[in-house]
């Protein structure tokens, strides 16, 4: 079966055209003994195959996604979806040759209402994962939902406006339950059944 998925201690510079330049900056990162967080990549391969077949999900893929995710689970002793000792990834887009503010990014991956309640617990910081939380829905709805951003970004600014706030980072923890309830309506039930399936990659 062809192997899509790489972790970065696999990868090297020299396989840079296979898991473009974030990939295999962050193999030699690793192999240097960097404090890189365990992660992997996958394979450019794997985009132009999904691209090729018009959109559908390539044999063994998701398997080898679900099976490194919970190789990282094991190795930080956090699992995804999980409210007590929560995961959270970020999902980065990349290609062999630079492309500065053209690629995708999904931050705080593993947040959901559930995750919301017990990371806030785990941290003591409500302000702190609610913020994450609504970078989160925004990016989500932004790069995966298709939802215009302009309005997630009308959202913020006026909750700001009311509250005669100039900086995001004055909204008290208050403001942002209001921005994040009306973000978490943009995207619809398609995002409640998203933020529901807590614990997809120790359950699978």
């Amino acid at each position: 079966m062809e192997k899509w998925v790489y972790f970065f201690e696999e990868g090297s510079e020299a396989k840079r055209s296979l898991l473009g330049g974030k990939g295999a900056g962050l193999a030699e990162m690793t192999k240097l003994g960097l404090p890189v967080p365990p992660g992997f990549t996958i394979t450019t391969d794997a985009c132009k195959a999904f691209l090729a077949s018009g959109g559908r999900y390539l044999e063994g893929l998701w398997e080898q996604i679900l099976d490194h995710v919970k190789q990282i689970e094991n190795r930080t002793g956090k699992h995804f979806g999980d409210a007590s000792n929560p995961l959270l990834v970020s999902v980065r887009s990349g290609a062999p040759v630079s492309m500065p503010g053209m690629m995708d990014t999904v931050l705080n991956l593993g947040l959901n209402d559930v995750v919301l309640e017990g990371f806030s617990k785990l941290t003591g910081d409500r302000r702190f994962v609610l913020d994450a939380y609504r970078r989160l829905l925004t990016m989500f709805g932004d790069v995966v939902m298709k939802v215009d951003r302009k309005k997630f970004d009308e959202v913020l600014e006026e909750e700001k406006k009311r509250r005669g706030i100039a900086r995001d980072s004055d909204l008290p923890a208050e403001a942002l339950e209001e921005v994040v309830a009306r973000k978490r309506g943009f995207s619809g039930p398609k995002w409640v059944e998203i933020s529901l399936k807590t614990r997809w990659s120790s359950s699978s």
